[in-house]
């Protein structure tokens, strides 16, 4: 029973790692240019279907997502939300702020909070997850048109104890790489982002995760100016990370989803 319960927060926790680097990434970009971003997605998750021992994990997820830059750097916040058959199975959301440090704003101090909570579908028990707190060193870049964004963070990562599974507290690193490209006169935008961070608990003691976005944009399309709907998919990659009915978060696992995406 309990190793279900983890297994539905470390799959919560992979795709909000995901979005969180991700965006890291693109939102750099409107950071330089002074923008404001939102957008709220909803995802479509095969893992149930693909593999028998992940039969348990929660089928939508929803996601949304905040940006905001100012003189200083920049604030990124989000939310996912999973569901199942009669209603919410668990919320994670993470809060990310970065401080200008170089005149290009191409370096910043970068300081986080993660935290959520996940419930298990045969038993309803709910168990919070070890949260986390992140800070260290971030460089981005972009070019001339935005059309390209890259990322890096190198961030000294500590894990509160946790008493719903006596998970003791431990101190790690985590190094994020994080990519957007848009191409095709903005019809397609392919993002993503890379994560390994220590963890003692697991074999070989790193878990590694990588979680690429592709969305084709409508409203670059002849009528659609105003429609601001992508379409397309992101596949959560990961070694050591997602825990199945088994007991085990020893293995590989690539788990597609179908998504749609609304930009603010």
């Amino acid at each position: 029973m309990f190793y279900i319960i983890l297994q539905k927060i470390v799959i919560k926790r992979i795709k909000q790692l995901m979005k969180k680097h991700l965006l890291v990434a693109i939102f750099s970009m409107a950071g330089v240019l002074g923008g404001f971003a939102q957008n709220v997605q909803l995802h479509y998750d095969l893992g149930h279907s693909l593999y028998k021992e992940l039969s348990n994990r929660p089928s939508v997820t929803t996601t949304v997502e905040m940006f905001k830059p100012d003189r200083w750097g920049s604030t990124f916040l989000f939310t996912d939300i999973d569901y199942q058959r009669d209603g919410v199975a668990g919320a994670y959301w993470e809060i990310a702020r970065e401080f200008n440090v170089s005149k290009n704003k191409q370096w910043a101090a970068h300081i986080e909070y993660n935290g959520g909570l996940s419930s298990n579908e045969d038993t309803w028990n709910a168990v919070r997850f070890q949260h986390a707190v992140l800070f260290g060193g971030a460089w981005n870049w972009h070019s001339a048109d935005f059309s390209k964004t890259f990322s890096i963070q190198a961030m000294y990562k500590y894990y509160f104890k946790n008493r719903h599974f006596n998970a003791r507290p431990f101190s790690g690193f985590q190094l994020t790489e994080v990519w957007g490209l848009t191409f095709a006169q903005g019809l397609c935008t392919f993002s993503g982002f890379c994560d390994v961070w220590y963890d003692p608990n697991v074999k070989g003691k790193l878990i590694f995760l990588t979680e690429p976005q592709f969305w084709f944009n409508l409203n670059t399309l002849k009528g659609m100016k105003d429609v601001n709907l992508s379409l397309g998919s992101e596949v959560e990659v990961s070694n050591n990370f997602v825990w199945n009915t088994k007991g085990q978060n020893n293995k590989f696992y690539a788990i597609p989803t179908i998504a749609a995406k609304w930009t603010f």
